[in-house]
């Protein structure tokens, strides 16, 4: 069936069919008519499940734990100052071996207040122990629904996964997005069965502590399991496009970086924008990429280092920024790029902060720098430009 939903629709869709047993909801803009969609299935009958409307985002997820240590599939949803006020249980959750799909609609954190869309919500996380994958449409974002529960569940992962959906430039905005039918779905999906569950007539210790001579297994086995990803990730995207006749990447969408000279790398809604200048470019035969990493946790290092290897310049631009050094992925592809022996002269772009317009002049003008920067070879003192501030004369300094 083909449905014309904003994200937010389609990712409750995707939640839908996934046959959650237990839903823990608190309203917070731009998440909140996820929540409120899931209501209404329950309320009409299409979703059988326990509706839990809370009383706080700490404690949507802290009853998401309690019902996933049953044996319940679960899901919660959030954005913004509610994932960081989440941020104490994120840890209990990925500790415990609790794969739980939570979808987080990117937002602005606080001071200046702001409701709009950037991504330093779940940016700042990425060391609590989740899976973090990034949807670039409305239908990527319903898909991604069904897909998150397939590689948490899969026992050498069993980790939570955080699907992160740009606040309003998708959860509010409309797309036609073709919704599986139920078979499909529970054909791709089944029913969640696991042993790290409360059991009355096998009594198991959840929750414990681990001191100094144990510890360090629990955080290896973690780390472990968080390298099995890409693994798993891989061969669920199969099934899915055997259950569906929709195909994804993997972990990173590289595009027309084969041959690039200068590559442009982001994550989410920007990759579309980007691919369409690039596709201009290449119509004035110059040649010029865009890598989109779709999962930031785990990283994908080997497959950025592959996507990047032949550019001459490569680019970040993201709508984030770690103050006082650089943007978060930034950070993470020059990681990629130094453990497997690449590294081309990079710029790190701040741009969408707040929910501000990343424009085509903007992407247009981020490479053109990208384009001097290889003739120029030389690595910046200062790779920082900050879409907007730091133009000079309609391009990059």
């Amino acid at each position: 069936m083909r449905k014309f939903l904003s994200g937010n629709e389609a990712f409750a869709e995707g939640v839908r069919l996934a046959r959650p047993q237990v839903i823990s909801a608190y309203p917070i803009t731009p998440q909140t008519t996820v929540v409120e969609a899931l209501a209404s299935m329950v309320e009409d009958g299409s979703l059988t499940c326990e509706y839990l409307h809370v009383e706080s985002e700490h404690t949507a997820l802290s009853a998401a734990i309690g019902a996933a240590a049953t044996g319940a599939r679960t899901f919660t949803a959030t954005s913004s100052q509610g994932l960081l006020y989440m941020a104490e249980c994120l840890t209990y959750a990925s500790g415990g071996r609790f794969p739980i799909v939570m979808m987080n609609a990117n937002r602005a954190l606080a001071l200046p207040w702001n409701i709009y869309g950037d991504q330093r919500d779940s940016l700042s996380l990425l060391d609590h122990g989740w899976v973090q994958v990034y949807a670039e449409n409305n239908q990527e974002a319903l898909d991604l629904a069904l897909m998150a529960y397939a590689v948490a569940e899969d026992s050498r992962v069993s980790l939570p996964v955080m699907v992160n959906v740009d606040g309003f430039a998708l959860t509010h905005t409309y797309e036609s997005v073709e919704i599986p039918t139920q078979e499909q779905a529970d054909g791709f999906l089944p029913p969640y069965v696991t042993g790290n569950r409360f059991n009355f007539e096998h009594p198991v210790n959840i929750g414990y502590s681990a001191g100094p001579e144990f510890n360090r297994y629990y955080q290896y086995d973690h780390h472990r399991a968080m390298q099995a990803v890409e693994t798993v990730v891989a061969e669920v995207e199969e099934r899915f496009a055997a259950a569906t006749c929709r195909s994804y990447p993997g972990m990173v969408d590289a595009y027309r970086c084969e041959d690039a000279d200068f590559v442009l790398v982001t994550l989410g809604s920007a990759a579309g924008l980007a691919r369409d200048v690039a596709d201009g470019l290449g119509a004035a035969g110059k040649r010029a990429g865009v890598l989109r990493i779709r999962y930031l946790r785990p990283l994908p290092a080997r497959q950025i280092a592959e996507a990047l290897a032949g550019a001459r310049a490569v680019g970040v631009l993201e709508k984030d920024i770690s103050f006082g050094a650089e943007g978060t992925v930034f950070t993470n592809v020059q990681s990629a790029l130094a453990r497997h022996g690449a590294g081309a002269p990079a710029l790190n772009f701040i741009g969408g902060l707040g929910g501000d317009d990343v424009t085509r002049a903007q992407v247009e003008a981020a490479f053109a720098a990208l384009e001097r920067l290889a003739d120029a070879g030389e690595r910046p003192a200062d790779p920082v430009r900050f879409l907007g501030i730091d133009d000079a004369e309609g391009g990059l300094r």
